[in-house]
């Protein structure tokens, strides 16, 4: 069998969905992206808020990323209690962007068998690796360190999306969603574009006010 091509992650097909509107058809292989409220969630945007400067600020908008695994919508994604099995009815409540990957289909089945090999291990939330995130971003160290089988939402995906070919700018342990959405050009909902790029707050008492909302 031939050996699939390597290729650097580049902007893709991608579609967005408002609150209530989902796809007509889903396509194992690929993922989404969308924005949580929850603790995890928000330490994950204030890093990727540190991190991400200028024009590109807006994709800080997303928080998390979730592995797209059937044809029905069936996920499979990083949460707090671990690398579990969703469906993505759940995130009808939310605005989420789909990324297409047109992944063929000899590279979806390393896709869909990974997926299936970490749920298989009960594979635990990589919180350590937030860790290395947060001292990355706020010092600009090369210093990484994490467990391995541990995985973060964006960095889970993104070991995912090695399955077919795909490469990166950095550690897939250090890609964050914000990352993923600039990889495969998906920019939020128009209406949170604004919102996303608000301006970096200089003063502690307000990057502390900004964790806490």
């Amino acid at each position: 069998m031939p050996v699939p091509p390597i290729q650097v992650a580049t902007p893709v097909q991608t579609a967005t969905y408002a609150e209530g509107d989902r796809p007509q058809q889903w396509a194992p292989g690929d993922f989404l992206l969308t924005r949580g409220h929850g603790p995890v969630s928000r330490m994950i945007r204030f890093g990727e808020r540190l991190r991400i400067h200028g024009d590109d600020r807006h994709y800080a908008w997303f928080n998390h990323a979730a592995l797209v695994v059937s044809t029905d919508g069936d996920l499979v994604e990083a949460l707090g209690r671990g690398v579990v099995r969703s469906h993505a009815d759940k995130y009808l409540a939310k605005d989420y962007v789909v990324v297409r990957t047109h992944a063929a289909q000899h590279d979806v089945r390393q896709v869909l068998a990974f997926a299936d090999w970490v749920v298989e291990q009960r594979a635990k939330y990589g919180f350590l690796t937030l860790l290395s995130l947060a001292m990355t971003m706020l010092t600009g160290s090369k210093l990484t360190f994490f467990v391995d089988g541990r995985y973060i939402c964006s960095g889970f995906v993104a070991r995912a999306m090695e399955r077919t070919g795909t490469l990166f700018d950095r550690d897939p342990v250090h890609i964050t969603p914000a990352d993923l959405a600039k990889c495969y050009g998906a920019c939020p909902p128009p209406l949170q574009v604004v919102e996303a790029a608000e301006p970096r707050p200089d003063g502690a008492a307000e990057l502390l006010d900004r964790l806490a909302s």
